[in-house]
């Protein structure tokens, strides 16, 4: 049998196998098959690359000026483009999402480079008005070393977002990438050292979330982890990091709802919807999961949906169809078990896409299902489920429109689809997410955007300028000069 390609763990600027010698099997999603191996890292690989991020940022790296970090990020965003349809094919294979959604992920990862290459000088501190006699002033300053522990959804964009904001605020990184999805990270990597990125400056460290992911959320040398992922793990990672009195940043779940009033334009809306829920096969924390519509025009929105629904087709991602796989076995077993689960309680099926006669047989597709009649406090409803299930729900009014908004748990992103400027801005202030759309959906926002949750979506926030405060923290420097 023909060895698997190797891929290594990225550590003081020097590819590295884990310590015990273990790996795991790259799988790509399209056709259940592996391709490739990752190391399997632990605790001693883990500490190895803490100890490089620290030597690099008391050394090297913690020595750049601002404009200096803010150069060497630029290059490599450059150089991300340079290299954006061969990295988009390799995160097509990896994540089985459909090449052009990797096109466009490339891109956003070569922009959050960009945009916080610009940022990197212009963090900037406040004097403070004090007592005579005295010149106090507040710094913004790095943490020092962080952690990043990213999902498997979109490795590029998310390692863009999470790692731009640190390197260009000063720190110096050590990034665990979900097992699912490390090849994107470890690539971007590489490239960031021909970019002239000191070596320790960022380091990547493959592994399972329950050793290598563990062994860095309680890692006594980090100064701040950023976390991005589950509702469950994210509270892990938290009761971990703070043993060590660590601040983090969660970025959690969602069950982002989109609210149809009678007078929208369904044309402009009901493209958005789909989309909301389709792309990355549901496998967005944003994902646009509840549609809610008024009472008034339930059945035609429901009727137009489905049509649309219909006609999505699924397959691998190298065809560049609607949808692609999901990530493994283990999450199409789940959604498919939250949909048994509801359809046997009474929800409808109102319509489903079609997976295509040539798909891999060994693929992970499930295809996109619009549901109705779910009940409100059934788990379908409450529940992340991460795959392409849109279920529809009826209001009469503003109050039962924000009460069915705003009763789950999460409060990450909403949308609000009127003609009544007035009522838009109500529920914009009513709506608990992080992020509100009026007549428009971005899940996630651009990069410009700040992004974050509310309830159990998390705390923190990440992109623009507020992603790079996040990744600072303030010192008083009070001078006594009579």
């Amino acid at each position: 049998m023909t060895a698997l390609p190797e891929h290594l763990n990225l550590v003081d600027g020097r590819a590295c196998p884990a310590a015990e010698g273990h790996t795991i099997e790259v799988v790509d999603p399209s056709d259940g098959q592996p391709f490739a191996t990752l190391p399997r890292s632990g605790a001693a690989d883990v500490d190895a690359a803490v100890r490089a991020a620290r030597a690099a940022f008391d050394g090297a790296w913690g020595r750049l000026t601002a404009t200096e970090r803010g150069r060497v990020l630029a290059r490599l965003s450059a150089l991300i483009t340079q290299q954006a349809e061969s990295l988009a094919q390799l995160e097509c294979r990896d994540t089985g999402k459909p090449i052009q959604q990797a096109r466009v992920d490339i891109a956003a990862c070569a922009r959050y480079f960009e945009y916080y290459a610009g940022a990197a000088d212009k963090l900037h501190g406040e004097t403070i008005p004090y007592a005579a006699g005295s010149t106090v002033m507040a710094l913004r300053v790095p943490f020092g070393v962080t952690g990043h522990i990213i999902p498997w959804n979109y490795p590029a964009q998310i390692f863009g977002r999470s790692v731009g904001g640190a390197l260009a605020a000063g720190n110096a990184c050590v990034v665990k990438p979900a097992e699912d999805a490390c090849l994107t990270p470890l690539a971007v990597a590489s490239l960031a050292l021909d970019a002239g990125l000191p070596p320790g400056a960022l380091n990547i460290v493959c592994g399972l979330g329950v050793e290598a992911g563990a062994a860095l959320a309680a890692h006594p040398g980090l100064n701040h982890i950023s976390f991005t992922g589950s509702a469950a793990t994210g509270t892990a990672v938290a009761q971990a990091a703070a043993v060590n009195h660590v601040p983090v940043t969660l970025e959690l779940g969602g069950k982002s709802p989109q609210l149809l009033f009678a007078d929208a334009d369904l044309d402009e809306a009901l493209p958005v919807v789909v989309n909301a829920i389709v792309q990355n096969a549901g496998q967005t924390c944003t994902a646009g999961s509840r549609v809610l519509v008024e009472r008034a025009i339930h059945d035609a929105v429901l009727e137009r949906l489905a049509q649309r629904f219909a006609a999505l087709r699924v397959g691998p991602g190298t065809r560049g169809l609607d949808c692609g796989p999901l990530i493994n076995r283990r999450q199409l077993d789940r959604v498919t078990g939250l949909v048994d689960a509801a359809q046997a309680d009474g929800a409808r099926a109102v319509a489903r896409a079609a997976v295509v006669d040539d798909a891999p047989a060994g693929g992970f597709y499930f295809a996109p299902l619009l549901l109705d009649g779910v009940a409100p406090s059934h788990p379908l409803a409450q529940r992340e489920i991460f795959g392409p299930v849109l279920a529809a729900f009826a209001f009469d009014g503003e109050d039962e429109a924000v009460a069915l908004a705003n009763g789950t748990p999460y409060g990450l992103t909403a949308a609000v689809w009127t003609r009544d400027g007035s009522r838009a801005l109500r529920l914009a202030h009513r709506l608990v997410a992080g992020q509100v759309f009026v007549n428009n959906y971005g899940a996630g926002g651009g990069i410009e955007l700040p992004f974050g949750g509310m309830k159990h979506s998390g705390y923190g926030r990440e992109k623009a300028f507020e992603g790079l405060r996040g990744f600072t923290t303030v010192k008083t420097v009070a001078i006594r000069h009579g």
